[in-house]
This record gives structure tokens, C-alpha cells and sequence, in this order.
């Protein structure tokens, strides 16, 4: 367990430096810049602020996937993003979240104003829904070290599981809170000014391409008709977001602007609409989008598995997600090159993709099986009918080689 603790803490470590993250990293770099050494106070209440949000809302997901397979529902780490509603949601956000950096509007100016009357700032509340954002965002990016912990934990007692999923969250949180309470660390950031606008205007680019991202990763769960509804919501949300910033700048001029927040009230309330309602929304369960299948080369099954095996062939399974990030760069940079298709044609290996953009329980239990509930997950299946090499999570041409010619006979 002690093992399973530490690994888990370096994987946490580790989700800071995930592509996933970086767009939410935005936000908490913003914050640290804006306070810097001017009140070591508020730094530490955010720096508090944003370990509390980050271990609330792991201890919250990891609870809900304890308590999920108790139930018997076989569901993985990630699990959320495998909801198209949740998908489009997380998408609104971060497109919400850019057009705020690139100064469309500003966010909670009535509260910073009651705030500063009294000597507080509204840093702390949001320094904790950022870490919230963060972990929801990360989970499906899994480090290293943090697959063997979250299949370790997954079979122990609910009480052993929760101390392991709260030391990932405590070494997620670990690098920003630190910064916040050790001065020196502090002194090190540069001071505000000027071009803190420009940088602000920046960081809106990396939420506008994870808004990107998720909206492609929709595309591959809930079809054109879903993508339909996200994208007209984009622009729905551009609108409401300008409206908004008008009222506030008419606000600012002592002019009417209560015509303004009431047009963005009612143009956010359709978006609501246009997304949750039954028919014709974003579908909660949908069917995959015909592309993915186009790339798979072979859709993986237990069957076709077993099949095989008693066929003395060797198996590649990629087991992977659209919203996978990890999984998407092992496919650009290993699997699909010319190099391992090669290998694969040699060796006579079977390529199988085990695709879990949506819920599906066989592709759950069958990691279960390898002792792995993260992705991205590869195992490959000697010909001599030896127990499956689960590989490397990430992935290389050499390495993948070399494996092939392993497995196959023909090292």
C-alpha cells in the first residue's frame, strides 16, 4: 500500500505537466502573477483555496467510481468524459473561460469591488473552482506511475482506496500550493504589470484549443447531430459573453445596462435548453461516429481475442478514447506509422483497437482483467500462447518493434 500511496502521489506530480492540464494551468498562473509578493496572505488563502478544490472534487469522483462498482457497474477512471453531455458542458466552459482571458467580459467584477471594501478579493473561490476544473480535465490523462495505483485501488476496501486517490490529488495540488506558502518560491515569479494583459490574452488560446479538443472528441461519441448543437451553442455563448461585456462597460459609464445582462440571461438559458432537452440535444448515450471505425483497423472483442489466441497468432490490443490525449499521441507518433504497420504485416500480428470514447462494460472489465483502470492501456499477445506484455504507456517505433518481433518468434 505504501508503494500504491507514493506512486499515486508522483502520478499526481506528474498530471501537472499532461497536456490536458496545461489549459487550466492558465488560470492558476494568472493568479499567482496577479498577487505575487503584494499580499502573501491572499497568495496563501489561494494556495489553500485551490488544494481544497482539487481534493473535494477528487475524493467526489473517485467516491462516485467506488461507489459505482460496488454496485456493479463497471465503469473506469476518466469515466465522466465518456458523457457526451458531460463532453459539451466542459467545452462551454473552456470556450466561456477564453473569451474571458481575451477580455470579451469580466468575470465576477461586482464581487472583487464588495470585496475590496472589506479588505478581501475573490481569489480564494476562484483559485477552488480551478482546482475543481483541473481535476475533472485531468483525470483522463494518466502519468506513469498512476495506472498501477488506480488498479491497486480499485480492488481494495473503499477506506484503502480513498487514501490512494487522495495522495494523487495531493500530489496534483502539491506544486501550487507550495509556491504559495514558501516565499522564496514566491519572490521568484515576475512582478505584475503591464503585460500581465498581453499574457492574459494569450492563455486564452490554449482554453479556445481545448474547447477545440473536447468539441472533436463529441463529434466521435454523439455524431454530426450532436456537433450541430455544440457548435451553434458556441455561438450562442460568443453572443451572451458580448452582451455581457457591454453591460458592464455601460455600467462602468453610469448608462442603462440591464437590457444587456437580461439578453445574456436569456441567450445562456437557450444554450441550457438547446443542450439538455431530450430531443434533439446532446444525447446522453450515442452511436460512435462511422470515422472511428475507419481508423480502427480491427474492432477489438473478447471473442475475436480467444479466436486468435487458439490460432497461435499474436495480438496487439490499443486500448483508447478520443479524449485520451496520450492515447492520441501514441497513435500519431507509433501505431499508425509506416515502421509498425510494417511490423505488424511481418510478425502476421492481429491489431485490435479496444475503443472506449463511450461506455463500454466489456472494454472495462477486460482492463480490470490486466490489473488497469487508465488509459492509455496496449497489451500484446505472444504467439506461443504466453501470458499478454502489457507495453509501455507511452509508446515508441522501437520499442513497439522490437515487441512485435518478441512476441511473433522472430527476435
Amino acid at each position: 500500500m505504501l508503494v500504491a500511496l507514493l506512486s499515486a502521489f508522483l502520478g499526481g506530480l506528474i498530471l501537472n505537466l499532461m497536456p490536458c492540464v496545461f489549459p487550466v494551468i492558465s488560470l492558476k498562473i494568472m493568479g499567482l502573477v496577479r498577487h505575487g509578493d503584494e499580499n502573501p496572505g491572499q497568495l496563501k488563502a489561494e494556495g489553500l483555496a485551490f488544494f481544497a478544490g482539487v481534493m473535494v472534487a477528487m475524493l467526489a469522483l473517485s467516491g462516485a467510481l467506488i461507489a459505482a462498482r460496488s454496485g456493479g457497474a463497471a465503469v473506469g477512471w476518466g469515466f465522466q468524459l465518456q458523457s457526451p453531455l458531460v463532453i459539451a458542458v466542459l467545452a462551454l466552459v473552456m470556450l466561456g473561460a477564453g473569451l474571458n482571458l481575451a477580455g470579451l467580459f469580466e468575470f465576477g467584477l461586482a464581487i472583487q469591488k464588495i470585496g475590496q471594501g472589506s479588505g478581501k478579493r475573490s481569489g480564494p473561490l476562484g483559485a477552488a473552482l480551478t482546482g475543481v476544473l483541473a481535476i475533472v480535465v485531468a483525470t483522463p490523462c494518466s502519468g506513469p506511475f498512476m495506472a498501477g495505483a488506480l488498479g491497486y485501488a480499485l480492488v481494495q476496501p473503499p477506506l484503502v482506496a480513498l487514501g490512494i486517490f487522495a495522495a494523487l490529488g495531493l500530489g496534483f495540488a502539491a506544486p501550487f500550493t507550495l509556491i504559495s506558502f514558501v516565499p522564496a518560491l514566491a519572490k521568484r515569479l515576475p512582478r505584475p504589470g503591464a503585460w500581465m494583459g498581453t499574457v492574459k490574452a494569450v492563455m486564452a488560446f490554449p482554453m479556445f484549443g481545448a474547447a477545440a479538443w473536447l468539441t472533436w472528441v463529441l463529434a466521435q461519441q454523439a455524431g454530426n447531430d450532436g456537433l450541430l448543437v455544440l457548435l451553434s451553442s458556441f455561438v450562442a455563448l460568443g453572443f451572451a459573453a458580448w452582451l455581457y461585456g457591454m453591460g458592464q462597460k455601460r455600467r462602468m459609464m453610469g448608462q442603462g445596462f440591464g437590457g444587456f445582462y437580461g439578453g445574456a440571461g436569456v441567450v445562456a438559458a437557450l444554450i441550457a435548453v438547446a443542450i439538455l432537452r431530450p430531443a434533439g440535444g446532446i444525447p446522453v448515450h450515442a452511436e460512435a461516429s462511422p470515422t472511428l471505425a475507419d481508423a480502427a483497423p480491427t474492432a477489438w472483442s473478447p471473442e475475436k481475442v480467444a479466436a486468435l489466441r487458439k490460432q497461435g497468432k499474436p495480438i496487439l490490443i490499443d486500448f483508447s478514447a478520443s479524449w485520451c490525449i496520450t492515447c492520441q499521441v501514441n497513435e500519431k507518433t507509433t501505431l499508425s506509422t509506416a515502421e509498425v504497420k510494417t511490423a505488424l504485416a511481418r510478425t502476421g500480428t492481429a491489431y485490435m483497437v479496444a475503443d472506449s470514447t463511450k461506455f463500454d462494460a466489456k472494454i472495462q472489465d477486460a482492463m480490470a482483467a490486466y490489473g488497469r483502470d487508465s488509459l492509455p492501456l496496449t497489451v500484446l499477445y505472444p504467439a506461443d500462447g504466453k501470458e499478454p506484455v502489457i507495453l509501455p504507456q507511452v509508446l515508441s517505433k522501437s520499442l513497439l518493434v522490437d515487441a512485435l518481433d518478441k512476441a511473433s518468434g522472430k527476435a
